[in-house]
């Protein structure tokens, strides 16, 4: 009998402790640590949008960026700065090409059309060189750039250069502003200036903000009834029907690109002192006015 209860004993003491450890097993879980990284994090996509860069002078992180613009990809914080409420770009000495500078995509809402504005200024101690790409701009379907020529029918852009270029668009060598776009009856394999250029004569004034307005309108099946209008400082440089597609898969507007870099792909480009370029009032919207 001895031995029964003994055996009772420790039966009883090991359903205990399993009844104990089943209950810890029970207890609530501490809340999971939430990942606020912004990659991870789900970002907005807006159809319109005003960013005025009301922040502390400082970084302008990926965070902030993406807390700005919504859902952005290929934030480049290393270059970009707030100074005085606007978007400071720095062009590194000696740099050229997409890896430098910022070349941020942004997604917006998938729309037929856009109109998007912004203010731009280039530091007055700034060396223009040969150009390079600058501002905000619009892309279409697969959104063609990079001399990937749009002939497919499967994307466009619409984008801005600064440029010294010697052509018979500027016989001159003067520092212009030419739209760089990339639409389904484009000739060359690069942009298209589409026989265009801000101010029409004489050169850019360096300090000094210039506001530009773009509008861009996608086409139907392979029709030329889209359309492009670009506004600058009050002067209409482009307003022309387009074709920028030709298949309606792709024809839809849906990210702005914030190209800001010297080039080009060559050394040719580069120039040896850091060169400032500020931002204000980027907006977009799908009505045009």
């Amino acid at each position: 009998m001895k031995n029964h209860r003994l055996i009772r004993n420790a039966l009883r003491a090991l359903t205990v402790s399993i009844v104990c450890l089943s209950c810890a097993e029970d207890l609530p879980e501490p809340a999971a640590i939430i990942d606020e990284d912004v990659q991870t994090t789900p970002r907005a996509v807006y159809t319109t949008r005003t960013v005025n860069f009301s922040r502390p002078n400082g970084d302008y992180t990926d965070a902030m960026a993406a807390a700005d613009f919504g859902n952005v990809t290929g934030w480049n914080k290393n270059t970009t700065k707030i100074s005085s409420e606007t978007m400071r770009v720095m062009l590194k000495a000696n740099t050229y090409n997409t890896s430098h500078g910022q070349t941020a995509n942004i997604d917006i809402t998938d729309k037929a059309q856009y109109q998007l504005t912004w203010k731009m200024k280039f530091h007055q101690n700034f060396e223009w060189g040969l150009g390079g790409k600058v501002g905000f701009g619009l892309k279409i379907g697969e959104g063609n750039t990079g001399c990937d020529k749009a002939d497919d029918g499967n994307g466009g852009s619409a984008r801005l250069m600064w440029s010294t270029n010697v052509s018979s668009l500027n016989p001159n060598g003067d520092a212009i502003i030419i739209p760089y776009i990339y639409h389904y009856d484009m000739t060359t394999n690069c942009g298209a200036a589409l026989g265009s250029r801000y101010p029409a004569s004489g050169s850019l004034e360096k300090g000094v903000w210039h506001t530009v307005k773009m509008q861009v309108k996608s086409n139907t099946g392979s029709n030329k009834n889209g359309l492009l209008k670009i506004i600058i400082n009050g002067t209409t440089v482009v307003d022309r029907a387009m074709r920028w597609t030709t298949n309606d898969a792709q024809r839809l507007i849906n990210r702005l690109s914030t190209g800001t870099y010297r080039g080009g792909n060559d050394p040719i480009w580069a120039v040896p002192t850091d060169g400032l370029i500020y931002y204000d009032n980027v907006k977009w919207t799908d009505v045009f006015n």
